[in-house]
């Protein structure tokens, strides 16, 4: 089974942004608080957590929900999501995929190909968008403060998305991505954990551990 992310970590684009609101106050009030979460996020040593990956089209009678976990520390991270393992160590990125014994190892971060890249999370705001600021919502106490990004490319499916911020610990809540077929695809973080010790070898991919596996390398 296969479930395209891509657009909500690379998150995609859609309509042109007139250039008043580009300069307006919403625009720089809700870009400050992205790089204030941004920073905070980039300045852990590791950020480990759950997640819940929800994809809802009620025409077409789509209602999906899957769970997975993350740890990141810089470049490196480790993904389980869907039955499937990736590792990146820096250099290489290695798909391990138990159902069919198969390992698929290609140099750099191949992430996109699989579901998401858990390092873009902090920064893929940074280019190709609008701001909007938002609503603001009381969840179990937490105080979540929406931003809507507008994609500024004119071919896109996607409609907008809406990042959710903790306010008070600048930590990542929820991302929503609306696209133009009624798609709701949502990213629900949970359970973050900082700067943890983890073993050195964390991110390093054994090959020991998968004698039996077919092994697919790029050259």
């Amino acid at each position: 089974m296969t479930v395209k992310f891509n657009s909500i970590l690379k998150f995609i684009v859609i309509q042109t942004i007139p250039i008043c609101f580009v300069f307006s106050q919403d625009y720089e009030k809700s870009r400050l608080l992205l790089d204030k979460v941004s920073k905070n996020l980039l300045s852990k040593e590791n950020i480990n957590f759950e997640f819940v990956y929800r994809l809802d089209n009620n025409k077409e009678k789509i209602n999906q929900e899957i769970e997975g976990d993350a740890q990141i520390s810089g470049e490196k991270y480790k993904l389980n999501f869907m039955g499937i393992q990736q590792i990146y160590d820096g250099y290489k990125t290695y798909t391990i995929i138990p159902e069919n014994e198969e390992i698929n190892i290609e140099t750099g971060d191949k992430s996109s190909d699989l579901v998401i890249k858990p390092t873009n999370l902090l920064t893929f705001y940074t280019k190709g968008y609008g701001y909007e600021w938002d609503i603001k919502q009381n969840v179990a106490g937490k105080i979540i403060q929406y931003i809507k990004l507008l994609p500024i490319e004119e071919n896109s499916d996607v409609k907008y998305l809406l990042i959710g911020v903790d306010i008070d610990n600048l930590n990542l809540f929820k991302i929503i991505e609306v696209g133009k077929n009624g798609t709701y695809t949502t990213l629900i973080i949970k359970n973050q954990i900082f700067n943890i010790p983890l073993p050195e070898n964390h991110f390093k991919f054994n090959p020991e551990l998968y004698e039996d596996f077919f092994i697919n390398e790029d050259s």
